[in-house]
C-alpha cells in the first residue's frame, strides 16, 4: 500500500486493527481491575467457614421455628438488609453481629443441651467473624451512615416489641436471613 505521494505506508490495515484491539483490550482490563479493586475496598472478606455456621443453624432451625409463636412478625427484614449501601456493609455487619452477641445469644434460654451447643458454636463463630472484620477495619474506614444507623435501630425496635425470650427465639429462627446477607456481601466468590 502506498500513500498519495507514492511512499510506502508503515502500517497495514491488519496491523492497525491489531493495535486498536490491543488498546481496547488493555483499556477494558484496566477498567475491570479498577472496579474489582474499588469493590474490594467496599467490603471486608471474612475468613470464617460460613458453611459450618449454616450447618449448625440448619440443625437447630426447626427447633427454633417450631417454638416461635409469632409467625407473622419479623425482626430481621430482608428488604431492610438489601437496601444497605455497599459503603455501609462493614458497619451493618458489625452492628448485626454485636446485636446477636449482646442480645440474642444472651437473652435466649435453652433447655436442650444439643441445641445449646449449636447456638454456642454459632456464637463463637460470630466472634471469629467480628475479629476478621476488626482486622479489615485497621486498613479501611468502617463508618456508619445515617441509613445504617436507622436500619440497626429498626432491628432493635422490632426486637423490643416482643417479650425478651420470644424475641431471642424469633431472632435465632431468622439467622438464615443474616447468614445469606453476610454470604452475599463478604465472601469471595470461588473462581470458575
Amino acid at each position: 500500500m502506498t500513500d498519495s505521494l507514492g511512499g510506502q505506508l508503515t502500517f497495514t490495515f491488519a496491523e492497525d486493527m491489531k493495535t486498536q484491539c490491543a488498546s481496547t483490550w488493555l483499556l477494558g482490563m484496566t477498567l475491570i481491575l479498577c472496579s474489582v479493586h474499588i469493590y474490594s475496598l467496599r467490603r471486608c472478606l471474612i475468613s470464617v467457614d460460613m458453611r459450618l455456621i449454616e450447618k449448625s443453624f440448619h440443625e437447630i432451625k426447626r427447633a427454633m421455628q417450631t417454638k416461635d409463636t409469632f409467625k407473622n412478625v419479623t425482626i430481621l427484614s430482608l428488604e431492610n438488609l438489601r437496601s444497605i449501601k455497599p459503603g455501609d456493609v462493614c458497619c451493618m455487619t458489625n452492628n448485626l453481629l454485636t446485636f446477636y452477641r449482646d442480645r440474642v445469644f444472651q437473652d435466649h434460654q435453652e433447655r436442650s443441651l444439643e441445641v445449646l451447643r449449636r447456638i454456642s458454636s454459632i456464637a463463637n463463630s460470630f466472634l471469629c467473624v467480628q475479629k476478621s472484620l476488626e482486622r479489615c477495619q485497621v486498613h479501611r474506614q468502617c463508618n456508619c451512615s445515617q441509613e445504617a444507623t436507622n436500619a440497626t435501630r429498626i432491628i432493635h425496635d422490632n426486637y423490643n416489641q416482643l417479650e425478651v425470650s420470644s424475641a431471642a427465639l424469633k431472632s435465632l429462627g431468622e439467622l438464615n436471613i443474616l447468614l445469606a446477607w453476610i454470604d452475599r456481601n463478604h465472601l469471595e466468590t470461588p473462581a470458575a
